[in-house]
């Protein structure tokens, strides 16, 4: 405030020096003046208004509370909660009236500027003064205090109980095959999800554009004959990983056109960090959390490969699992730390071997006894947190590491089957709950979806999924859905009305269009502008009209042909065995007539054509003359009974 009030000083100063200049130079100015401001009386307005609007918000609200007041008891306890305030008023009034002795700091704390503030708090307030006098009166506003504490402790207890947070109210499935699906993945903001399967298929689902009648829009075959193991966007959502049963992976758009093929290494070099891609068939593959266009592989030729987007000529970087003896292990799993500086791979003798991103010889965490040597596990997971990691196992366990202590497990679960090599486990949103698949043979049981407890590790919920095995979860934490692949096709989404967002609550929603049986033309309309009019085709307008009238005639509408009574016509024959060759057979066995003689066959119905002419006889019948026949002569008869060696010749 200073600094402006010595900026107008100086402002006048340079005033009054420019109308000097301004005199001596001989001419009225320099052009516009400086508008002026009285600092004084706009701080005068204002503090005056503070205070009128501070007294009538001080008698309206006394106002309400007498008119609220009941009783004389009352009466008295609304006054000495008043007390304090209109003595407070009152000085602040009292602070007002003295304006040179007071500092604008003073006045801003004693004056009362702005909204009121509620009730509710004002009674607080009054309460911490005035002692146990107003607490005996507000005896209603703790009872409502105590209810809301209530509710909150309700509360409170729902989100104790991570189970009620589960999505399973609802379910709708979506078919994807015959066969089993053993890869899912969703957008990160989960509008479209994408299925993989043992059929070699991608099916791309969009929940927005689908109905009830939940079809895939386009489905594809990006690797054509190997089966799809792994599926999954990047963080930006723009490109998908294909990871098949080859031994290059793919990256595709998000409507399934080819972006990279990674490059096939050299199978004859026996160092694999020399070559400069996979040689044998991959295991897995996922994206890099915070860097966009990196991504990881592994694969059976023992090796954990990353890669960059923009360079597919080779690799970024090797990583290479060794057992106990050194040798080469085959790592069946892999995946990034939340933060992204880390990678894990889990491997076929049972190992756990985590390495520094940037640091690719030496791992930095390594477990020698995970899992039973000679298993694959068949996914890792680290918790949203970034200090716990999940292991399934395929000696049907799910353990809890904690990397800080990577030597032992901190817990683990038995008994659950698994019989893929890609069978998931996943942390639930709020990271309380650990969520895997179990199999089952077939026609032996459901399989079903687990829910373990983080901190005690004990089971506290299960989905009965399907009469097959659950091969792939996933539990969005955008949507609060999950995502369930089967052994049979089937890929099914669980949500909740209330809990879930989008996703799957967009289609359910969208009545199933009827397809209407023809919405074309049936003949193509040839557009002519430069015809002349008698020449011109009108155009028609519209389709229904056209296809009523199509539909009455018989030519355009392939009226199929009536059945033929009787001996046939046109060329078709009575149904008399179905077929003209057996028409034809019936026909001559009951034919009774003697056609060994053709001349008499022929002339045995000379006698009805005469009759009753049909063909050419009743065209002339009025102009045609009578026909008149040469008799025979005496030389003709001569000629006959002469030998044929005598006859002349013609």
């Amino acid at each position: 405030m200073i600094n402006n009030v010595l900026a107008v000083f100086a402002a006048s100063d340079k005033m009054s020096d420019d109308g000097e200049i301004a005199s001596v130079m001989g001419f009225s100015g320099f052009g516009k003046k400086a508008r002026t401001f009285d600092l004084e009386a706009i701080f005068e307005q204002t503090r005056r208004t503070a205070i009128e609007r501070s007294q009538l918000v001080l008698d309206e609200r006394q106002k309400d509370d007498q008119m609220d007041e009941e009783g004389e008891s009352s009466q008295s306890v609304k006054s000495s909660l008043h007390a304090p305030r209109d003595k407070a008023a009152a000085a602040t009034s009292g602070k007002q009236e003295s304006e040179s002795s007071s500092d604008s700091g003073s006045d801003s704390d004693s004056e009362l500027i702005g909204p009121p503030l509620p009730p509710q708090h004002t009674a607080q307030d009054d309460d911490d003064e005035d002692g146990p006098l107003t607490r005996a009166s507000g005896s209603t506003a703790q009872t409502d205090e105590e209810e809301d504490d209530d509710d909150g402790e309700a509360q409170d207890d729902d989100d104790d109980n991570p189970v009620k947070k589960i999505p399973d109210t609802h379910e709708i499935t979506l078919q994807h095959g015959t066969k089993t699906v053993s890869a899912l993945a969703l957008d990160p903001s989960g509008a479209r999800l994408v299925t993989g399967g043992y059929d070699y298929d991608v099916r791309f689902w969009d929940f927005a554009g689908m109905d009830q009648g939940v079809q895939a829009f386009r489905s594809l075959q990006p690797c054509e004959c190997h089966q799809i193991t792994s599926l999954q966007y990047s963080n930006t959502g723009d490109v998908i990983l294909v990871v098949s049963g080859n031994a290059q992976a793919k990256v595709l758009d998000r409507d399934g056109f080819n972006v990279m093929e990674c490059v096939k290494g050299d199978q004859y070099i026996v160092d694999m960090a020399k070559t400069k891609g996979h040689t044998a068939m991959l295991n897995s593959g996922c994206w890099h959390p915070k860097t966009k266009e990196e991504f990881m592989t592994c694969s059976n030729d023992g090796t954990v490969r990353t890669w960059d987007l923009s360079s597919e000529k080779k690799h970024k970087s090797v990583f290479k699992p060794r057992s106990f003896q050194g040798k080469k292990v085959v790592p069946t799993s892999c995946t990034y730390s939340r933060d992204g500086k880390l990678i894990a791979a889990g491997c076929q003798d049972g190992t756990i071997q985590i390495w520094d991103r940037n640091l690719s010889v030496h791992t930095k965490f390594h477990c020698r006894q995970a899992h039973i040597p000679g298993s694959d596990t068949s996914c890792i997971s680290f918790s949203y947190d970034g200090r716990t990691l999940a292991s399934r196992g395929g000696d049907d366990t799910l353990k809890m590491w904690d990397i800080r202590n990577f030597r032992k497990p901190v817990n683990v679960a038995t008994g659950l089957s698994n019989n893929f090599t890609m069978t998931d486990c996943c942390f639930s949103p709020d990271d309380k709950l650990l969520v895997t698949g179990t199999s089952v043979k077939r026609e032996q049981g459901n399989g079903k979806l687990v829910f373990f407890d983080r901190t005690s590790f004990q089971k506290v919920y299960e989905i009965e999924v399907t009469n097959a095995s659950v091969v792939r979860c996933l539990w969005h934490p955008k949507l609060n859905q999950i995502m369930v692949g089967t052994g049979n096709g089937l890929a099914k989404v669980y949500y909740d009305p209330l809990k879930s967002h989008r996703g799957a609550k967009l289609c359910v929603v969208k009545s199933q269009r009827k397809e209407r049986q023809a919405e074309t033309l049936t003949q193509d309309y040839i557009i002519t502008p430069h015809a002349l009019p008698m020449f011109r085709e009108a155009r028609q307008r519209s389709t229904r009209k056209q296809l009523e009238k199509d539909r009455l005639d018989p030519k355009k509408s392939h009226k199929p042909e009536p059945p033929v009574s009787g001996p046939g016509r046109g060329g078709r024959v009575a149904a008399h065995g179905g077929t003209l060759s057996s028409f034809i057979v019936k026909n001559i066995a009951l034919d009774k007539t003697d056609d060994s003689n053709p001349r008499q066959a022929i002339l045995r119905h000379a006698q009805e054509a005469s009759d009753n002419p049909y063909w050419v006889a009743p065209a002339y019948k009025q102009t045609q003359p009578v026909p008149l026949f040469a008799e025979d002569s005496e030389e003709d008869e001569e000629a006959e009974k002469e030998p044929e060696w005598k006859k002349r010749k013609i």
